[in-house]
């Protein structure tokens, strides 16, 4: 290469591009900073404090009643499956259907809320932020359940699906118990995790933000982790149909989810991705 070609083709920073047009295309695939993204669901966070609670109350239980889909998804693709190997890895698919309404659809679902609202939270650190956030937390969770309770208490009182998808049905809420307290816990710590970091990407997803929400969900599906709405509803279902009691879905399954969840969207992601942007800050 001559010295006019190479002048040409060099900026007098170093880069390979020389017009305006090849630069803002470069701005344009340029993935946006931990800043922006934080700063992005930071406002959300401000902007759901401040909503009434009627609002977040409706919201939530049309959220509740959508995450039944999911539950509906996953029972008919169980019980039109064959009984292979292979089986929880298609069933699994139909767990991502709930999230997907309830996302995209711009529901209040408790699960993100562990992200979003912590955020001012841990800005302002004051008395006035943490009683808003508590009274969000309560307002919301409350009508997440009652929508799937709801649900559960359509699906399994009025009989709307035949008797071996009714079967799939109760074998798939059978498959959140028998294990002990701290096993649940961890499982959904890994949920609330998991649901807290897709809140986390999507503002940078743009066109991706589908393929995102279905990945992570199916991943919380296939592994069996606890997510404390999406799992309510399965649980809601034994009870209606007098496969369980009250009392071991509260000990067995609402206590240790519901603890798990908060933590993992809490700690493990709003705490270390605020002290990521904090830390990044010059003194």
């Amino acid at each position: 290469m001559n010295k006019k070609s190479e002048k040409s083709a060099l900026s007098p920073s170093g880069a390979t591009i020389s017009t305006p047009a090849e630069r803002k295309q470069v701005e344009e695939r340029l993935a946006i900073g931990a800043n922006v993204v934080y700063e992005t669901i930071r406002r959300e966070g401000e902007d759901e404090l401040h909503r009434p609670a009627a609002a977040l109350a409706w919201s939530a239980f049309a959220a509740g009643l959508s995450m039944g889909f999911s539950f509906i998804a996953q029972g008919l693709l169980r019980a039109h499956l064959p009984d292979q190997g292979w089986r929880p890895l298609i069933a699994a698919t139909g767990y991502s259907v709930g999230f997907l309404i309830v996302i995209l659809g711009r529901q209040q679902l408790f699960t993100e809320n562990t992200l979003t609202v912590v955020l001012p939270l841990l800005v302002r650190k004051d008395l006035s932020t943490l009683l808003r956030m508590l009274r969000l937390w309560a307002v919301v969770l409350s009508a997440n359940l009652l929508g799937t309770f709801l649900f559960a208490l359509c699906l399994g009182k009025i009989g709307l699906f035949d008797a071996h998808t009714q079967q799939s049905l109760s074998e798939i809420g059978a498959a959140h118990l028998g294990a002990g307290f701290g096993i649940v816990l961890v499982r959904a710590i890994f949920a609330g995790w998991l649901i807290a970091l897709m809140v986390w990407l999507l503002p940078g997803a743009e066109s991706a933000r589908v393929s995102i929400i279905i990945i992570v969900t199916y991943l919380i599906g296939i592994s069996g982790f606890n997510h404390i709405i999406a799992g309510s509803t399965t649980m809601f279902f034994l009870i209606v149909t007098h496969a369980i009691s009250w009392e071991t879905y509260v000990t067995q399954f609402f206590l240790p989810t519901l603890l798990g969840n908060v933590i993992g969207g809490m700690s493990l992601v709003a705490a270390l991705g605020h002290a990521q942007v904090v830390g990044g800050k010059q003194p």
